[in-house]
């Protein structure tokens, strides 16, 4: 669903149903709506800083291009609101990315290096504590099947576009970061890709080819998003 026009003081909403939700009508298995989320995807929150609370938040509201509601569910809403009880939070957690992961790249070849292991860790600034309610036990992580998989670990579902949705929960007696927040170990792994696969997908860049792919992490508690490349080359 996406708002349209905001130019007036009228609200026009666009609904579209997902292919999700078309093939469930074309079965005739019942169509119920149960639950809804909303996002703010579209929403640039630098205007609060360069022109204040007030005028920022005027700003968002009046001048902010919405998208056009998506029959796609992978490509809508992205960042989903979340509900939380804390009437004081001053701040969200956020994930940090370590192992073998540089300017939010892996790096991944054929034939060497078939495994690199990502490390995320939820934080949050300010030497701050995460509120209880707020730490992610489990994460949610999207992945290209055609050429990755989560060593270690089973899918939960794949869709149309060749995403594989792992929830990954993290373990009994891991550490947690010095906020109080958790860890989990992501083996991400090189499938094997024929010389054919490779060409098809690569692209080159100077006098590199490779082919280029994201990881997407999710908080479930929180709704922290973290997203890094993979290259392979």
């Amino acid at each position: 669903m996406g708002i349209l026009d905001n130019s007036t003081n009228n609200i026009i909403l666009d609904a579209v149903l997902t292919d999700k939700g078309r093939e469930v009508i074309a079965k005739n298995e019942g169509f119920t709506i149960v639950k809804f989320a909303l996002g703010d995807d579209e929403i640039d929150y630098t205007n609060i800083s360069k022109y204040g609370r007030a005028v920022g938040a005027e700003r968002i509201e009046k001048i902010t291009p919405i998208f056009e509601a998506l029959t796609n569910g992978n490509l809508a809403q992205k960042y989903r609101l979340v509900s939380i009880s804390n009437p004081n939070l001053s701040r969200l957690p956020s994930l940090a990315l370590t192992g073998d992961i540089a300017s939010s790249v892996v790096t991944l070849t054929r034939n060497t290096q078939t495994l690199s292991n990502v490390t995320v860790t939820q934080t949050i600034t300010q030497n701050e504590i995460i509120p209880v309610d707020l730490i992610d036990t489990t994460y949610e992580v999207k992945i290209n099947s055609l050429f990755l998989q989560i060593d270690g670990q089973r899918p939960d579902s794949y869709d149309v576009d060749n995403t594989a949705k792992y929830n990954i929960t993290r373990g009994s007696g891991t550490a947690t970061s010095a906020s109080g927040g958790t860890t989990i170990t992501l083996g991400v792994r090189l499938k094997p890709i024929s010389s054919t696969t490779f060409s098809t997908y690569s692209s080159t860049v100077g006098t590199n080819s490779y082919i280029r792919t994201f990881i997407r992490v999710t908080g479930l508690n929180s709704g922290a998003v973290a997203e890094f490349e993979a290259r392979i080359y």
